[in-house]
This record gives C-alpha cells, sequence and structure tokens, in this order.
C-alpha cells in the first residue's frame, strides 16, 4: 500500500513574543529579539543574565495568567496550544495519539530541594510535572485525546523526533490523526547546567553564522501541531495549511556534546528528509537551520549544507530563528516548524538577527537583519542535539484552503 500523504491542518505556537503566530509575525519577522533581563531568578550568581522569556508583554496566554517573576507551566501552556491548534483544524482530536518534545517542567525543583533541605514536606503539585510521560498524559487526558501518548526526552531534537515520528505513523496507516509538539519554558535549574557549560552568550544577544559570536541564550517556546493524513483531512473537508513531506533522523556519535566538525550526520538526516519528500535539494528555498551561536555548531552545520546542496548551497537562503527567540531545546524544532510554515505561507523568510562580520568558516546566505519576501515552496526545518543526533523536516507549501 502507498504511505500516506501527511499534512498539517491546524497548529499554535507561544514564544517570548506572546501568544499566536501573529506574534511571531510582529516580533521575530519583524527584525526584534526576544532577549531581555531575566526576572524569573536571580541571574547574579550567573555569567549570563538574559534571556527570550515571556513576561506578560504581547498576546497573552489564554487561560494562563503571566505576571513578572513568575514562569507559566508547561502543562498550561501546552493546553492553550493544543486547544487552539485543535480549534484551527476544526476537530477535537479524540483517539489522537499525543506525541510531545519535553524534559518536564523543572519549575517547581528548587523548592522542592529546598523544602526537602528545611524538613519540610513538599506541597507545590508542579513538581510531578518534571516527569515528562507526566506532561504527555495530563494533556491526554484533560483534552480527551488518544491513549497513546508519548514524551520524547532527546534535548534539542527531541520535538522534531515527535514530529516525525507523528509523520511516520500516519504514513504507514497508523492513525489519522496526531496531535505532536513541545515544550521548553525557561527555569533556573537548566539554565544553570549551560551556564556552567559555558554555552550561554555573556553579551546578552545570539550572532549565529557570524564572527565573534560567544555561544547561545535560552528561550520560552511551545508549539503543537495537528498532523493528518491527506485522505481523512480531505474526507471531512478540513483546510490544509502545510504538507510533512519529509523527516529524517541520523546519529553521528562523534562526541558526547560536540557536533561531528564535517556535519555529518545533520547532513545525513537532512538528505533522508530530502529524498523522502521526492524533491531535489535545488527545490529546498529556505533552510530554517539549528543555528546556535556557538562555535561548534555553526560551522558544523555550515559544512553539513555545503554537502547536502554542493554547488547550490550558496544560492539557498539560510537563517537561525534562535537569534530572536533564543534556544527552546525540547521545543525547538516545533516552534521552527511552526516558523517555517509561516514563511511558506506568507512568503516571506525570517532574518537571523545579531548578525555583524562574516565569519569565513560560515560562507552562506544567512538572511541578516532584515525578513526577506520569497515566494518559495519547500523549507527543510534542521535540528541537532547533545549526544550527535539530528533530526529534519521537509515543509511545502500547499494552496489555500486546500482539501
Amino acid at each position: 500500500m502507498a504511505p500516506h500523504e501527511v499534512v498539517v491542518t491546524g497548529y499554535e505556537v507561544f514564544t517570548s513574543y506572546g501568544f499566536g503566530a501573529q506574534a511571531l509575525r510582529d516580533g521575530l519577522f519583524a527584525g526584534r529579539t526576544g532577549f531581555t533581563p531575566v526576572t524569573r531568578f536571580d541571574p547574579t550568581p550567573y555569567h549570563a543574565d538574559r534571556a527570550a522569556t515571556y513576561e506578560g508583554e504581547g498576546p497573552e496566554i489564554p487561560g494562563v495568567p503571566v505576571k513578572p517573576g513568575v514562569t507559566p507551566g508547561q502543562s498550561e501552556v501546552l493546553r492553550a496550544c493544543t486547544l487552539a491548534a485543535l480549534s484551527m483544524a476544526r476537530t477535537t482530536g479524540a483517539h489522537a495519539p499525543v506525541f510531545l518534545g519535553t524534559a518536564g517542567d523543572h519549575s517547581a525543583n528548587r523548592r522542592f530541594w529546598e523544602d526537602i533541605a528545611a524538613g519540610r514536606t513538599p506541597v507545590d503539585p508542579r513538581v510531578l510535572d518534571s516527569m515528562p510521560a507526566r506532561i504527555a498524559e495530563r494533556l491526554g487526558e484533560e483534552l480527551g485525546l488518544g491513549a497513546q501518548r508519548l514524551a520524547f526526552v532527546n534535548a534539542c531534537v527531541a520535538s522534531t523526533n515527535a514530529i516525525a515520528h507523528a509523520a511516520e505513523l500516519i504514513s504507514r496507516g497508523g492513525a489519522d490523526t496526531v496531535v505532536a509538539g513541545g515544550a521548553y519554558l525557561v527555569t533556573e535549574d537548566v539554565f544553570a547546567k549551560f551556564d556552567s557549560g559555558k554555552a550561554l552568550s555573556r553579551e546578552g544577544v545570539v550572532r549565529p553564522f557570524a564572527k565573534g559570536r560567544m555561544g547561545l541564550l535560552q528561550g520560552d517556546g511551545v508549539a503543537v501541531l495537528v498532523l493528518e493524513s491527506a485522505r481523512h483531512a480531505r474526507e471531512r473537508g478540513a483546510q490544509v495549511l502545510a504538507k510533512v513531506a519529509g523527516w529524517g533522523m541520523a546519529a553521528d556519535a562523534y562526541h558526547v556534546i560536540q557536533p561531528h566538525p564535517k556535519g555529518e550526520g545533520m547532513a545525513k538526516a537532512a538528505q533522508a528528509a530530502i529524498q523522502r519528500a521526492g524533491v531535489t535539494p535545488e527545490q529546498i528555498g529556505y533552510v530554517n537551520a539549528h543555528g546556535t551561536g556557538t562555535p561548534l555548531n555553526d560551522v558544523a552545520e555550515t559544512a553539513a549544507l555545503h554537502r547536502v546542496f554542493g554547488d547550490h548551497a550558496a544560492a539557498v537562503p539560510v537563517s537561525s530563528t534562535k537569534s530572536g527567540t533564543g534556544h527552546m531545546l525540547e521545543a525547538t524544532g516545533a516552534v521552527e516548524a511552526v516558523i517555517s510554515i509561516l514563511a511558506l505561507r506568507d512568503g516571506l523568510l525570517p532574518p537571523t538577527l545579531g548578525y555583524q562580520e562574516p565569519d569565513p568558516a560560515c560562507d552562506l546566505d544567512y538572511i541578516p537583519g532584515t525578513a526577506r519576501p520569497a515566494p518559495i515552496t519547500h523549507a527543510l526545518s534542521l535540528n541537532a542535539a547533545f549526544g550527535g543526533v539530528n533530526a529534519a523536516l521537509v515543509l511545502e507549501r500547499t494552496p489555500e484552503d486546500t482539501v
């Protein structure tokens, strides 16, 4: 039996710019970074003091009051995004499996250990959400989704993997509809780990692919997509917003935290996704790069893209949207999939912000500073993570109101 085509019929996204896709258009696509001084915790002990966190400015999260100094809960924001995505898709999602990229919500961890150290009984219920599987289980239970609920925890490719596995399940006829996405909201314990590893930029900005880049900064991110088989979407008269045309995953097992210097794993994941999509590299009109702004990743990713596109590499627009949103860890792939869908639907490619001086080792077209109009048909979204794992999606533009 021929594989089923996989389409997107709904999505919603939350970032430091606020709730909804329009907030991304008004922020990231307009060339505004989301980085602000950290207020959720005291950043004084750390080398970095900024992150792209939502502090109540911009579109509010439905049903989730947020004020400065307070971290919203992953479960609450996921619920809001899922309800909005299901509403866009005009479906309840009943019987739909739930695949989420999340390492759990650790916003209550410090309070938990402070209570233990003081001999108090921990009472903050949020500590239960530090178990990733509980996040997916809770979302499925609260919204009456399908009984198959999986949490993907492999760091910065987690939600890309969630989408890829959802697409694979639909493609082989294992489900008509899957709710897929991811979540990460900046918390002190994770921030501290990256700071200890000297991965955070001390200058308060992120400069992907540019000379003098000093590292990444974290950011809030939650995104949920409703994926369906094209047949199922057609039968119920749903609007198709984009097609998940290809997906690929690869591991290079080069180093615990460093990417392969030639980007071998990233290249293999991208090539697999392009091959699965049934297109040529020349048909890819835009690459949403992993682009962390770290010295090693950006050179490796540039090498990977040269490997994927060959002589055509210089002609392919590439940007790192982490320069505006921050690095959203497990949520990264889902948020960047939505950003890529917006680029396809709006005909506007998001910029790489903070880019000032070119690095000779990074010699591609990185769309510096300002969004670029371009009527593209295919976008490649590429992610990598600690442990040498890599994942890629090819998203395809479909005509408006396609069924």
